[in-house]
């Protein structure tokens, strides 16, 4: 009987593992941006332009059953889908169905509002695009809807942590960069400007400060549980806002995706912080010694497209080399199977 059940499920493998991935995207509702859902598919894939990416997919093919969860996709600040493909593809071959909302002022095409504002809505974001594919009948017949995985990167990971039960205020995010701006300067400021080690740095300090100090006034504690959601992988998570103690016992299995070069998010304010506060109680899945912030970008964007500050930030560090990334995403892929199938 076991030796039965596993030619099976060896079975049903290869045939996701051989399924293409197919492409579409679900209009949005409201203010809200479109969903761009990745689903395997039977049909053969083609060369997709988006952007500057050059990907092969099945634009809007017939979707074939896979093994019948949904994940969800929060994308970093300034991001967009594209550049979680290659996870989107992992987790397809496996079986999955991929949403991936845009998120409201802070994506590839509008990023007006990144940081506390962003992070206010984005919980509600992916709440909303899970009732969007759900609504979608070629994917109500396929899908069910009471067991859903997340992931999410960088701001995504923000989001994901919140989706995990963690609390966080804008006046927590002001207090650590009062207290470490010269230490986390990235993350306070983002593509703004940076320190150059000159006498300009105390200047671009002090100016930051007194913007933060008026922008992120409020000690509101904000919160977003969506009970669909059963399990979450934050890659480098936005999290020095975040009550600690509120996710030392996450509501749902909870990994964590860690970079140790990063210089945007510095570890030891963020994912590290996260870490020492739900131990043993969540999963490191995944530890980048030598990868920057951008690693798990993947496809990474091309140079060309971002500014000199976004590239220092978000470029690999000498001697990272990515063919580590197929591994890293098929740890995710087995994080979610392990807690969403049977």
């Amino acid at each position: 009987m076991l030796r039965h059940c596993l030619t099976t499920l060896l079975a049903l493998a290869a045939t996701w593992a051989q399924a293409n991935v197919g492409l579409t995207q679900l209009k949005p509702v409201g203010a809200d941006g479109p969903v761009t859902v990745f689903y395997p598919t039977a049909a053969p894939e083609q060369s997709v332009k988006r952007g500057p990416f050059e990907l092969k997919l099945a634009p809007d093919a017939p979707p074939a059953r896979g093994n019948g969860r949904l994940v969800v996709i929060s994308h970093g600040s300034g991001g967009n889908a594209w550049v979680h493909s290659d996870l989107a593809r992992a987790l397809v071959n496996a079986g999955f169905v991929v949403a991936l909302p845009r998120h409201q002022g802070d994506n590839a095409q509008d990023p007006s509002t990144p940081g506390p504002e962003s992070w206010k809505i984005r919980p509600a974001e992916v709440s909303r695009a899970i009732d969007a594919v759900a609504a979608d009948p070629r994917f109500a017949a396929i899908v069910s809807f009471e067991q859903v995985g997340m992931y999410g990167m960088s701001a995504g990971g923000h989001t994901a942590l919140t989706l995990a039960g963690g609390r966080w205020s804008p006046g927590q995010f002001r207090r650590h960069c009062e207290a470490d701006i010269a230490n986390d300067f990235a993350s306070c400021v983002g593509l703004a400007t940076r320190l150059r080690g000159d006498f300009l740095d105390d200047l671009k300090k002090g100016l930051a400060l007194n913007v933060i100090r008026h922008r992120f006034d409020d000690d509101t504690w904000y919160v977003h549980t969506d009970p669909r959601i059963r399990v979450i992988v934050a890659g480098v998570p936005f999290a020095a806002d975040f009550d600690a103690a509120s996710l030392a016992t996450p509501q749902v299995p909870l990994g964590l995706v860690t970079a140790g070069r990063d210089k945007w998010l510095v570890p030891r304010f963020h994912s590290d912080a996260i870490l020492a506060a739900c131990a043993p109680r969540c999963e490191l899945v995944a530890h980048l010694p030598a990868a920057g912030h951008g690693a798990l970008l993947s496809p990474p964007p091309p140079p060309h497209v971002l500014g000199e500050i976004a590239q220092d930030l978000l470029g690999d560090p000498p001697g990272f080399d990515r063919s580590v990334l197929p591994e890293v995403d098929a740890r995710i892929v087995a994080f979610m199977r392990r807690h969403l199938l049977p």
